[in-house]
């Protein structure tokens, strides 16, 4: 579906992130949105979310500053850059400036991995009841967008919420236990999420100790591999 019709709003998107349907750029360079609102619909399941044991020790290595929204704009534009791996991506102007006004809204947010006062990897997603919705990532060092990712779904767990929506499963995703279900399924999981009060830890400059999180989220998972 394109965006024709009424103009995107930050009112719009979030009714239609509720409803399950999201949107997308063709490219960076294009001024159009499309909406999406697959058959099959990808989620991490907190409660499964494999990490592996190499990158278990990293995180605990804390090679990384890692903070939750300090630079939520910033963490988007990078994620909207092209990189070695992506020539293109489907960031363009217009996402940027609509999710920054969620994230101004408390309706979005960002984590990201920081070294020595540079911005080297992170991402950002949109919030809503008790759901996560996992929108893009960027990585400058190597395993610094796996580190944030570690310390979202952390953050998530110890705030409550009971879906993080990935939209698609790529490889990547799937080494942490993604999966696509049904979207009938979809919604049923969305709609009982919405209902849900949660907050995500950090939010609104509030005082976390993200390594507490961490740490206490690895202490509870038992994943060898």
């Amino acid at each position: 579906m394109t965006s024709d019709g009424p103009e995107i709003t930050p009112e719009l998107l979030l009714r239609a992130y509720a409803a399950g349907i999201f949107p997308m750029a063709e490219s960076a360079g294009s001024d159009e949105l499309h909406w999406y609102d697959p058959t099959m619909r990808g989620i991490l399941p907190l409660d499964r979310f494999h990490v592996p044991r190499s990158l278990r020790k990293t995180v605990r290595r804390s090679p990384f500053e890692v903070r939750a929204d300090t630079a939520f704009r910033a963490v988007v534009e990078a994620c909207g850059a092209p990189a070695p791996e992506r020539e293109s991506t489907w960031i363009n102007g217009r996402i940027v400036d609509l999710y920054t006004e969620l994230f101004r809204r408390g309706f979005a947010h960002s984590v990201e991995c920081w070294r020595e006062g540079r911005l080297v990897g992170g991402l950002y997603g949109v919030s809503l009841g008790g759901a996560f919705f996992g929108e893009s990532m960027f990585s400058r060092e190597t395993d610094a967008s796996k580190v944030a990712l570690v310390h979202l779904v952390a953050r998530l767990v110890a705030g409550g919420y009971e879906l993080l929506d990935t939209q698609f499963v790529t490889g990547h995703l799937g080494r942490f236990g993604a999966v696509e279900i049904p979207r009938r399924e979809y919604r049923t999981r969305l709609a009982r999420a919405l209902q849900r009060t949660v907050r995500f830890p950090g939010a609104g400059g509030a005082p976390v100790d993200g390594g507490a999180l961490v740490e206490a989220f690895l202490h509870s998972t038992t994943q060898t591999s």
